[in-house]
């Protein structure tokens, strides 16, 4: 399972700067490393008279030391005596969960097809393709959540398995009830693609691919939910039968 607030360790590197490196506001190594391609999201405390900063970088985040001196900076992962982690918890705070806030968002704001009751205690997002045996197995394993009532599965449909997915999406999300359509679909009356995808539901299917690579899936059924914490968690392929539990909640 990838976990948004999974490894932050990163080799330590020393910069050792010009103090007019910086246009902006941060001293002049933090600044350096937004040149670099680095995003400052906030500050945080951190001993030995170091000054902590947390940056995000191809969606990874960084803990950044500034040294008391204000001339270097050290970047990496920060361990005390006795081995502990002391960059995690502020890199938690200050990018992962944001990060993972926006994300749902993101998900929330997709097109995307409800299966179970609108006023589930849990939601569970999960992109869709109609030829991915292993989505279909998620379907199943779902159902005591969703007929109970406990969970509203909510279906993003792409189309990236095989040369007719797209058009079996297409024909599921243009369907008069698309609900229906994929139920239909995942009982066993497998849906015929469209010879031609309209063009709004293709432009849809485009957005479904292009969000589910940003949030970094890679194959389907790629499942989002939120864990008891309320922090959003990842499960790539259909899971395993002790890990329903995490994913829909009690039965």
């Amino acid at each position: 399972m990838i976990r948004l607030h999974a490894k932050h360790a990163l080799p330590v590197l020393l910069l050792t700067l010009s103090p007019f490196a910086s246009a902006e506001d941060w001293p002049a190594p933090i600044a350096a490393t937004t040149e670099r391609g680095v995003e400052i999201v906030g500050r945080f405390d951190a001993p030995a008279g170091l000054q902590g900063f947390a940056g995000k970088l191809n969606g990874q985040g960084l803990a950044l030391y500034l040294t008391a001196d204000e001339q270097h900076v050290l970047v990496g992962t920060l361990l005390d005596a006795n081995g502990k982690d002391l960059s995690r918890a502020h890199l938690d705070e200050l990018v992962y969960q944001p990060m993972a806030k926006g994300m749902w968002t993101q998900l929330e704001a997709s097109d995307w097809i409800g299966d179970g009751a609108d006023n589930a205690a849990r939601v569970v997002y999960t992109f869709t393709d109609p030829n991915c045996p292993f989505c279909s197995m998620f379907w199943e394993q779902a159902r005591p959540w969703v007929e109970s009532g406990k969970v509203q599965l909510r279906h993003i449909m792409v189309g990236i398995l095989r040369e007719d997915s797209a058009g079996k999406s297409a024909a599921i999300l243009a369907a008069d009830d698309p609900t229906a359509a994929l139920h239909q679909h995942e009982t066993g009356d497998s849906v015929q693609a469209v010879n031609e995808i309209p063009a709004a539901i293709n432009l849809q299917l485009k957005a479904n691919h292009e969000l589910m690579t940003q949030l970094g899936a890679q194959a389907t059924p790629a499942i989002f939910y939120l864990d008891d914490q309320g922090r959003m968690q990842q499960q790539q392929g259909a899971p395993r039968p002790d890990r329903l539990a995490d994913i829909m909640g009690p039965e």
